[in-house]
């Protein structure tokens, strides 16, 4: 790796540690990867329950129109990727006879190669979290180093984006505890309950109704009246 590279690789790093969301991040690294890689659009996907990709980020509607194709099919170079975990290298969808129909459809869109190339989590599971998407509209664009800086950067992004949905998460489990405290004040308040008894009020609710405890809660806490 140049020490150009390098370098902005460093500016990524804390690109990503500053950024305040999943979205912020995801779109931080497309960006990076027009500037870094040998590609004219680029794209993330996540990898949700059951292994079907979510479009996350891209840079061109394109993109999501080459995603949305295989997500509806759950057939496609994303979707062996990200059940793979391992990066599947397309060097002209013209001649490309793995996925024929996609291949059509996406060289019909003037994209003729693509590479992509997994984030994955954890040394011992490894864990998918999505697969980055690159695309050139030439055929055999993609060479040894771009494969090898989309590696490193597909790294960067999975930490990176571990982490801020971990953050998301306990942004809102926070959330979520203070609006059941509020919720549980106006019930011991009006009906001269004490805390155990309130929270319990509060969960029966949550089980009757089927709605998530917080749902409850925001619900007292807007209308002043259970469910």
């Amino acid at each position: 790796m140049s020490d150009t590279t390098a370098s902005a690789f460093a500016r990524l790093a804390l690109e990503l540690h500053d950024a305040a969301s999943v979205e912020e991040t995801v779109d931080a690294v497309v960006q990076f990867a027009l500037q870094a890689l040998n590609c004219t659009y680029a794209g993330v996907a996540f990898a949700t329950r059951g292994a079907r990709a979510q479009v996350a980020a891209v840079t061109d509607p394109v993109v999501a129109e080459i995603f949305e194709l295989q997500i509806g099919s759950q057939n496609g170079p994303l979707v062996e990727s990200l059940q793979s975990h391992a990066p599947v290298l397309i060097r002209d969808t013209g001649s490309d006879d793995r996925w024929p129909v996609w291949a059509e459809k996406v060289a019909a869109l003037g994209v003729r190669s693509v590479l992509d190339v997994p984030m994955v989590t954890g040394a011992a599971s490894r864990r998918a979290v999505g697969v980055l998407g690159l695309y050139s509209p030439d055929p055999d664009a993609f060479g040894p180093d771009d494969e090898a800086v989309a590696h490193i950067l597909a790294r960067h992004a999975s930490v990176a984006l571990v982490s801020a949905r971990h953050e998301a998460s306990l942004a809102q489990a926070i959330d979520a505890r203070k609006l059941v405290g509020q919720a549980m004040g106006i019930l011991m308040e009006r009906f001269d309950m004490d805390a155990d008894r309130a929270f319990a009020v509060l969960k029966r609710y949550s089980q009757d109704t089927n709605t998530k405890l917080r749902d409850v809660a925001q619900q007292l806490i807007d209308t002043r009246k259970l469910p």
